[in-house]
């Protein structure tokens, strides 16, 4: 057991990320009587961990983002028998949009689908690189970086969609160029081919196909406003193979031809 106290930290108080990566045996306890003077953001990888605050024990699997706000008495660390894999960061929140930091003295949120945790995990990955080395700019990427995760938590918790359904988006637009298949993206997110359309339409008001469609023409439409590409490459460049179908998605959505849509942007400049 390691007794902390908020002055061993006191010189990382102003304009300062500190950061590490640990993998750690049940003989791993941390405990804070007067809490710190900044938050701690931790991300579990793998095994398991525990945090005490506010009169309540908690525990933390992989996936689980956990945030301490500052001044909060804690302990945590590895349960007996088990091991606790996470990375974490101390941060000050005066450099933060307050709206992104929650109220509660500890919060614990699970991030809900591979893609967004890989996310979570590569956005750490560059706080550690960007903290240990110091060059320049460093502090401004790190806090980047974790308004990036802070962000992730505050559209997870927006959104209102099933997480499987918030995976199938992600990959929807990681994938818009190319020909897309159900039975694909169901296995991607461990559902049926039939479950996952059925549970897209009901999440999002739209079939896959729909939602792929519309995606492609916001984009083509964006190219079209402000590139100097042409309808055609547009088309090409969102994932649309044939011109004239690719015609009559725009209209459908933007209730225009390409033609006249670039006609009414030129006419407005």
């Amino acid at each position: 057991m390691v007794l902390d106290s908020p002055s061993k930290y006191s010189g990382f108080a102003y304009r300062m990320v500190i950061a590490g990566h640990y993998h750690e045996s049940d003989t791993y306890s941390i405990v804070r009587p007067d809490g710190m003077s900044d938050w701690l953001i931790t991300y579990t990888l793998g095994g398991e961990g525990y945090f005490k605050a506010d009169g309540c024990e908690q525990r933390v699997m992989a996936g689980d983002v956990t945030l301490l706000k500052p001044g909060t008495p804690h302990c945590y660390g590895t349960p007996k028998g088990k091991r606790w894999h996470f990375v974490w960061a101390h941060f000050t929140g005066g450099f933060m949009d307050t709206s992104l930091l929650p109220l509660d003295v500890l919060t614990i949120r699970q991030i809900e689908h591979q893609a967004m945790r890989e996310r979570v995990y590569q956005a750490f990955l560059r706080i550690l690189s960007d903290s240990r080395e110091q060059g320049a700019y460093w502090h401004e990427l790190c806090l980047g970086a974790l308004r990036e995760v802070l962000m992730l938590l505050a559209k997870q918790q927006t959104n209102g969609l099933d997480p499987r359904i918030d995976e199938t988006l992600f990959l929807l637009a990681q994938r818009m160029q190319e020909t897309v298949r159900v039975e694909e993206l169901a296995r991607s997110v461990g559902l049926s081919a039939s479950r996952l359309s059925h549970l897209f339409k009901e999440n999002t008001g739209e079939s896959i196909v729909e939602a792929l469609n519309h995606m492609r023409i916001k984009q083509a439409a964006l190219l079209l406003a402000h590139t100097n590409r042409n309808a055609t490459e547009a088309a090409h460049d969102v994932g649309f193979q044939n011109y004239n179908h690719f015609t009559r998605q725009f209209r459908k959505y933007i209730g225009l031809t390409p033609s006249e849509f670039s006609q009414s942007i030129r006419a407005k400049e």
